[in-house]
């Protein structure tokens, strides 16, 4: 090991990067290099580069570098210094040691007390490893010498005076090298020891260091030195300015804090106990002004006199001052006037939106009651639709037509508690929770708060944010709304709450009891087509740069776009075809105008379904159209997505076996246990239906689900499946001009079912003529809008054998016939 005590020889001999008083003329040169034997012993050195011409003392620990500089001491007195590639090597091998180094001079040896020997060595020339020799007690080589050449030119002049201003400049800057080390080198006339002198005082990594002697010309190892002055000088301004800027901002709050004690001092002689300071006497002001409730102001003052006896410099004292910024700042008695008139209310909510009727009469209602009461509870709203139906910009338009401040609240993803209640503020980095945070950004106590996808909050070890809303929904509790950073109560009862859901049983049943649950329906062809109209092309026109004058859509191609290139329940993709549309408009306006010389383009585009095909090209969904061809073992069933209803086709295929069902699609547990359920009750009832009772012996039913990356799941497939195997155990093709829904029992009967307008809409879109529900959901019938009962035959049942003649295209008389519009 080699160790380097670099304060012994500093103060002690005075030898840390000395200069060899040796010059040898270019006579003598050859006289000594020919008393350098051709094989060297090797030292590896550890987080030093000795350079030629230079005297240092070396600390040696290690058995191979000892033995190395007892040979060299007994035999030349010549060893071969080269330093580590990696410091941290303990036995380092042939690899790991660099072949450039310095071949030096052994002057003296001294052997401690504790085994290690201290080397004192004179760097002599500049050398590289050709070759290791087989040398087991130590590393030994053959060394090749190298001597750079220096001819005197004005180049090799402009170099050594600029190596030589540099040099001083880092002297003076540098902390680490002593000045004295200036007039040293200014005693060197040699260029190459010039050269050496400045590399061995520059406080640089071993890497950069190496890099001066692997160059083999003088000039090459200037350019080296020069370059890395240069870096260092630049980093050792950088880091003087640093320092300065640290001095200065630690004099200047010295310098307040001592005035500040002066001034409590002076306060204290004369008695004097009101706010001198004015940032105190500011936030006194403040504290007045916000009109807090007693018992808040009281809080509020008692935090300012703390404060007030903080020295500033402590953490305590920015805890409280941050405390006191949220008391004043969240708004206590600001607020809004509401416009309540009807006819404006209703007017913006037309304006807005197109369609959602239920949404916009309960905003009416509610307005219509706080013309009579001026104020009233329990206005906390839940808009239930899938994505894309207007749910968010809904409670925007809201806030626009009572005149109140909008704020939203996104719960996507919040897990944990404190994200709506806050930390408590003896925590750092603490502060209040999403509630009061908005209160503070609407800056009135009677905002409209959208809480959107309040289905979508999960919990886990940090605590449930689900029950924390419980606190903030109800209307009962939400007046004495305790946020744990604020520790006082705040009034939420002036807050209009509307939250946003896709999926309404993702919602904790005890939240659901504390909101009014307004469904949001898909939008009907018709619907897409008025809001692309009023909305959408609008929007999209201006966001292009586009005139409504030279460019126009036809009726013909956006119901193309929202038939073969769109299939959701709102209008979100409708949205961004449209603006893909426009954006190939938008490209070919600007190329005409740049073939044409800037002119601009005065033709009039007219976007046809022609046109549409062009832009978008293959239409997404055109094949995607439902099969109207009679199929044995094939049903088409009605399902719920959280994006709307869509058709679900069940395939039954029958085949020799041993009596065993197969499912398969993705299915969920329940939908398996419904299907087993329609087997069972087949089954028993085989006579009463028709068929075989030995109909499942010797053989297996297997139903399949299409779609089978997708997952499904739920009752609501149970006469679905029932049908599906009816029509394969009978052979008669079932009716694809029929859709269903609805759970079996085991007795047969037909159980109720959720989502019927989302059915109803994705039966009408596909273009089927009649649907089966359940008897139990007749009543929610009158719920649904006309105009998605147009056209459908919709048919309620109470038992399996009520949906035979529908399916199998058999005659009977139906209690219930073609659902009519209402003519207005």
């Amino acid at each position: 090991m080699i160790y380097l005590n670099l304060n012994y020889y500093v103060k002690k001999e005075n030898l840390l990067n000395k200069i060899s008083d040796v010059v040898l003329k270019p006579s003598e040169v050859n006289s000594v290099i020919e008393n350098v034997p051709e094989k060297l012993p090797i030292l590896p050195l550890r987080d030093i580069v000795i350079f030629p011409y230079m005297i240092f003392p070396v600390l040696v620990g290690r058995e191979q570098s000892i033995r190395a500089a007892n040979y060299a001491a007994d035999t030349t007195k010549y060893i071969f210094l080269s330093t580590q590639k990696k410091s941290n090597v303990e036995d380092p091998s042939i690899q790991d040691l660099y072949p450039e180094g310095t071949i030096a001079k052994i002057v003296q040896i001294l052997k401690l007390p504790n085994g290690l020997m201290k080397i004192l060595v004179d760097g002599m020339f500049q050398g590289r490893i050709k070759e290791f020799t087989n040398k087991k007690e130590f590393f030994e080589g053959k060394i090749e010498i190298i001597i750079p050449e220096a001819k005197p030119d004005h180049e090799m002049n402009a170099m050594v005076r600029q190596m030589t201003q540099l040099f001083k400049d880092y002297v003076k800057i540098s902390r680490n090298v002593p000045n004295d080390t200036i007039a040293a080198f200014d005693n060197i006339e040699e260029p190459d020891r010039k050269l050496f002198y400045a590399a061995a005082n520059i406080n640089q990594s071993i890497d950069v260091k190496q890099n001066i002697l692997q160059q083999y010309t003088i000039k090459e190892q200037y350019y080296e030195v020069i370059k890395i002055l240069n870096s260092e000088i630049d980093i050792l301004k950088i880091e003087k300015e640093i320092d300065n800027k640290v001095q200065e901002n630690i004099a200047k709050t010295q310098r307040k804090f001592i005035i500040q004690e002066q001034i409590k001092i002076l306060q204290d002689e004369l008695g004097d106990d009101e706010d001198a300071s004015p940032e105190f006497a500011k936030l006194r002001e403040r504290i007045k002004k916000a009109k807090m409730p007693n018992d808040v102001e009281e809080k509020a003052t008692e935090e300012l006199n703390k404060l007030k006896k903080t020295p500033p410099m402590s953490p305590e004292s920015t805890v409280i001052r941050n405390y006191l910024d949220w008391l004043i700042d969240v708004p206590w008695s600001k607020k809004t006037k509401d416009n309540l008139q009807i006819k404006h209310v209703q007017k913006i909510l037309d304006e807005d939106h197109f369609g959602l009727e239920k949404p916009k009469e309960r905003i009416v209602e509610h307005i219509a009651v706080l013309n009579l009461v001026k104020q009233m509870k329990g206005q906390i709203l839940c808009f239930v639709g899938p994505p894309g139906v207007g749910k968010t910009s809904l409670g925007k338009s809201i806030a626009r037509a009572l005149g109140r401040k909008f704020v939203r609240i996104s719960l996507g993803g919040v897990r944990d508690e404190a994200e709506i209640r806050g930390h408590r503020k003896t925590y750092i980095g603490s502060m209040p929770g999403k509630i009061i945070q908005s209160m503070k950004r609407a800056g009135t106590i009677n905002p409209v708060m959208l809480l959107d996808e309040i289905d979508k909050m999960s919990m886990d070890f940090r605590g449930d944010p689900s029950s924390a809303m419980l606190e903030v929904l109800d209307p009962e509790q939400n007046h004495t709304f305790n946020d744990h950073y604020l520790e006082v109560d705040y009034n939420l009862q002036q807050v209009m709450f509307i939250t946003t859901a896709n999926i309404r049983y993702n919602i904790p049943l005890p939240l659901q009891d504390r909101m009014e649950i307004i469904e949001l329906p898909g939008y009907l062809e018709y619907d897409k087509l008025e809001i692309a109209k009023k909305h959408l092309i609008p929007k999209q026109l201006d966001a292009h740069g586009l005139d409504s004058k030279k460019v126009q859509f036809s009726e013909n191609a956006l119901k193309k776009i929202i038939t073969e290139y769109t299939r959701e329940a709102g209008v979100r993709n409708l949205e961004r075809e449209i603006a893909s549309v426009f954006r190939k408009v938008a490209k070919e306006i600007v190329v005409k105008e740049s073939t044409n010389g800037r002119k601009k383009v005065k033709r009039k585009f007219v976007i046809d379904s022609d046109k549409i095909e062009e832009y978008l090209k293959t239409p997404r969904f055109r094949h995607q159209r439902h099969s109207k061809v009679n199929k044995v073992g094939s049903v088409t069933g009605l399902a719920w997505t959280s994006t709307g209803g869509d058709l679900l086709t069940v395939d039954v295929s029958i085949m020799n076996g041993s009596g065993k069902l197969n499912l398969t699609g993705q299915l969920g547990n329940v939908m398996k246990e419904s299907a087993q359920a329609a087997l069972s009750y087949l089954r028993s009832s085989a006579k009463k239906l028709g068929i075989n009772p030995d109909f499942f012996k010797g053989k297996e039913i297997h139903i399949h689900l299409p779609e089978g990356a997708i997952p499904k799941d739920g009752p609501s497939a149970g006469i679905t499946m029932a049908m599906a195997m009816l029509s394969a155990i009978s052979g008669k093709p079932a009716s694809n001009n029929v859709a269903m829904t609805g759970e079996i029992t085991l007795t047969g009967l037909i159980l109720g079912i959720g989502g019927l307008t989302e059915k109803l809409l994705a039966a009408k879109r596909f273009g089927i003529e009649t649907v089966l529900i359940p008897k139990e959901n007749e009543i929610d019938l009158k719920e649904v809008n006309e105009k998605v009962k147009k056209g459908l035959k919709i048919i309620s049942i109470e038992k399996l054998e009520d949906a035979i003649p529908y399916v199998f295209n058999k005659s009977k008389k139906t209690t219930k016939s073609k659902t009519k519009s209402k003519k207005k």
